[in-house]
């Protein structure tokens, strides 16, 4: 019965372990892989699809390749750090020629004004996590980054202690073989 217990203590470790890795990938690792930024949903604008505490990934796009019904995520103005996802519903151009948006939330009943141009853009949604974005917001970058380094010893340090404890289970079971070995001889 012990044997079972202890079995299914490290069946369930590991599977928090690899679930906390994987909301880790989800999170940070994936978006900086991909030269993409996480971003949280903070509003019902983008329900149902996507309600508040989403974590949304935005990818850099160029944006002559945006079209109606992409998800992007943009600056509210122009080199300011407050930004807004929600979806195209019409593309167009300014009087001077220059590619402009005209966005919308899901949930919302009238466009978005003024039209976002393309420097507000910071990128097209690549993926979405709902939930996820409710511990995004609770860091912020270098927590982000402490959070990581603490998983990732964590993590290591529980490796280390299943490959001692594997090594001990062994000596005991080759000395324990050793001993039977030669009880045997002796018998015999």
């Amino acid at each position: 019965m012990r044997g079972v217990v202890g079995w299914v203590g490290q069946v369930i470790a590991w599977a928090v372990i690899l679930f906390a890795v994987a909301l880790i990938a989800l999170a940070v690792a994936i978006p900086r892989l991909g030269g993409a930024t996480p971003y949280t949903i903070l509003t019902g604008s983008m329900q149902p699809h996507y309600p508040p505490g989403t974590l949304v990934v935005a990818q850099p796009v160029d944006p002559d390749r945006l079209k109606v019904g992409d998800v992007v995520t943009y600056q509210l103005h122009s080199g300011e750090a407050e930004v807004v996802t929600h979806r195209i519903v019409a593309v167009g151009r300014t009087l001077g020629g220059q590619l402009s948006f005209q966005t919308q939330g899901d949930a919302n009943n009238a466009a978005d004004d003024p039209w976002v141009m393309p420097i507000q853009i910071r990128g097209r949604l690549w993926y979405a996590v709902p939930y996820l974005g409710r511990l995004n917001v609770l860091f912020d970058g270098r927590e982000h980054q402490w959070l990581v380094y603490t998983a990732a010893a964590g993590l290591g340090g529980y490796a280390v202690v299943m490959f001692l404890g594997a090594a001990r289970d062994r000596t005991r079971s080759r000395a324990a073989k050793r001993k039977e070995g030669t009880t045997c001889g002796r018998h015999a």
